[in-house]
């Protein structure tokens, strides 16, 4: 984050006032930095720094505000200045260690921790502060990085034993964030009311109870908490934030039109009012994905800057591409998706979303076979990813790439057997298999045997599914055909038989028109099976056919010869 370098200028009779207005001000960049203001907080800070040099508390804040902005290596350096100021100050230890835990070294932070509780043993504050410490692993845009609660809430409950007198409400504060951070939303409660009792003007604790609500689906009264911080504090940014992502949830992720306006409205104001760190514009632009405003988050992901080095810039690549892809730019999907499995070294960190829009950007580049190993990743991640197989073999079926169109719909099978969209995998199975197979007879070559009996055994799965899905059996009896013209070519069984009269008979009349090409040529073998078998039914059939076409040749010679008397066939021949 880019720090304001508006100089501060301090005459004399400001640096006799006195520590008591360093007091004060240490305790408004306290407050800015609990608002998420965090470029205010840093400039108030460095003034203190500058002013007061021996405080150790003033390096423990400042390292604290580039922690929360992802800048660690920064926060490492103020803490060791404020080490070396005022070594007596167990703080900066536990800043140390807070750091540690952030780059995953445990141990390290174990050592730090240890050193602060040696200096200051006797003080809540060290207890209370490495309590936060180990909290502070949550982070709204690590999948990885996660809290060790137990190692918290033991710190957090001597720092509350020493504070016999319970003074400081940010004891309860830190025990209610170790339970609702945990969705342990009942025990948290009773810490996060207690905070009220001590501090009123405290606005964070009631802002989480309505994230609690928020989480629990309880949105009306979500609401109303929420809305009862801004009333008594309207520049309190944290709590548009959650309104913002309260109103997004209670409109199920944007299909409410209105509701999702009010919530992209309230997150634009906590931007407005919080100085736009690099987590909060992550933050915003995941907000704008599940509220589906993706021509904003392409805006939004496009602007943000983030340094070169910083491992964050692999997110702003990952929502560059997701959007893009989503706003059908699809080379700017492709590039951007590129750059984000390029930047982000941290498999662990890579999220089936990420797999499955590089795949169907890769798919929109005609990059089939790279397209569909990254799909395919994304479904063994993720299997409701399976429907991007559907989707990806529906594309392959468009560009008559049968044989590998039936690979993927085998593969949306077998990831997504009973979910959305299921049936009809099974379906284009069997199509595709028996075209597969028609254009390899009608260029001489051998017909995919063991293709055409996975397509029969998947449209068996189908009409067990739903018994009255017609074209089942007339692709079943199609593919059927092939298998017996091969298996039995000296004498064919009639395998499709069977197949086709079910079909005919599952045709509602008001189906007829669209499906007459299939009726003509049902009809037309099923007279021709029985024209030797069944002499009866043949002429049913043939005349069906003929009523549907009455220009059929094959039907018109087969009925007109069957017809015949007998001893006009006699004399003929």
């Amino acid at each position: 984050m880019k720090i304001s370098k508006k100089a501060i200028t301090l005459n004399v009779g400001l640096v006799l006032m006195g520590s008591a207005v360093f007091a004060q001000s240490l305790t408004d960049a306290k407050k800015a930095i609990d608002a998420e203001q965090y470029q205010k907080a840093s400039s108030m800070l460095k003034s203190l720094v500058s002013s007061k040099a021996s405080d150790g508390e003033n390096y423990y804040n400042l390292g604290l505000v580039y922690l929360k902005t992802g800048y660690i290596d920064s926060a490492r350096a103020v803490f060791t200045k404020g080490l070396t100021a005022d070594p007596k100050n167990a703080l900066n230890l536990i800043g140390l260690g807070e750091a540690d835990l952030l780059s995953n070294n445990a141990n390290s932070a174990k050592t730090n921790f240890d050193k602060a509780i040696e200096l200051g043993k006797k003080d809540y504050q060290t207890y209370l502060q490495i309590g936060r410490a180990y909290l502070a692993q949550d982070k709204p845009s690590d999948e990885v990085s996660k809290p060790d609660f137990t190692n918290a809430i033991a710190n957090i409950t001597k720092a509350d034993e020493l504070d016999a007198k319970d003074k400081d409400a940010g004891v309860f504060l830190a025990l209610g964030d170790a339970y609702a951070l945990q969705r342990k939303n009942s025990e948290a409660l009773g810490p996060y009311f207690r905070v009220n009792d001590v501090d009123p003007t405290n606005r964070r604790a009631k802002t989480q109870i309505g994230k609690m609500y928020k989480e629990s689906r309880a949105f009306p009264e979500g609401e109303k908490e929420l809305l009862d911080v801004i009333a008594a504090d309207p520049n309190y940014g944290p709590a548009y934030r959650e309104l913002g992502e309260l109103y997004l949830q209670w409109s199920n992720f944007g299909t409410d039109k209105e509701k999702a306006a009010k919530g992209i409205e309230n997150y634009k104001k906590y931007m407005d009012l919080t100085d736009k760190s690099l987590e909060s514009q992550l933050r915003y632009a995941q907000f704008l994905f599940y509220a589906k405003d993706f021509k904003t988050l392409e805006q939004v992901a496009s602007s943000i800057q983030a340094p070169a080095n910083d491992p964050k810039n692999a997110i702003v690549s990952r929502m560059k591409g997701w959007a893009a892809y989503e706003n059908k730019n699809y080379p700017v999907a492709l590039t951007s998706m590129t750059e984000f499995f390029a930047k982000e070294k941290d498999t662990t960190r890579i999220l089936g979303n990420d797999y499955l829009y590089l795949g169907k950007a890769q798919l929109q580049a005609g990059q089939d076979s790279l397209a569909l190993n990254n799909i395919i990743k994304a479904t063994k991640v993720d299997s409701a990813n399976a429907e991007a197989l559907s989707e990806a073999a529906a594309a392959l079926y468009k560009a008559k790439k049968y044989a590998k169109s039936a690979d993927v719909y085998e593969l949306a099978a077998k990831y997504n057997p009973n979910g959305k969209g299921s049936l009809y995998n099974y379906l284009y199975i069997g199509i595709n298999r028996f075209l597969e197979s028609y254009y390899l007879k009608k260029e001489n070559k051998p017909m995919n045997i063991e293709g055409l009996v996975r397509a029969d055994t998947a449209l068996g799965t189908l009409s067990k599914a739903s018994p009255d899905f017609a074209l089942s059996y007339f692709y079943r009896a199609r593919i059927n055909d092939y298998i017996d013209q091969t298996k039995n070519a000296s004498a064919t069984k009639g395998l499709m038989i069977p197949y086709y009269e079910k079909y005919v008979t599952l045709v509602k009349p008001e189906e007829q028109a669209s499906a007459k090409s299939n009726l003509i040529e049902s009809y037309r073998l099923l007279g021709a099976w029985y024209a030797d078998k069944d002499k009866a039914k043949a002429i049913d059939y043939l005349n069906k056919c003929l009523a549907l076409d009455p220009a059929d040749s094959y039907a018109t010679a087969k009925l007109k010869e069957l017809q015949a008397p007998a001893a006009a066939k006699g004399k003929g021949k």
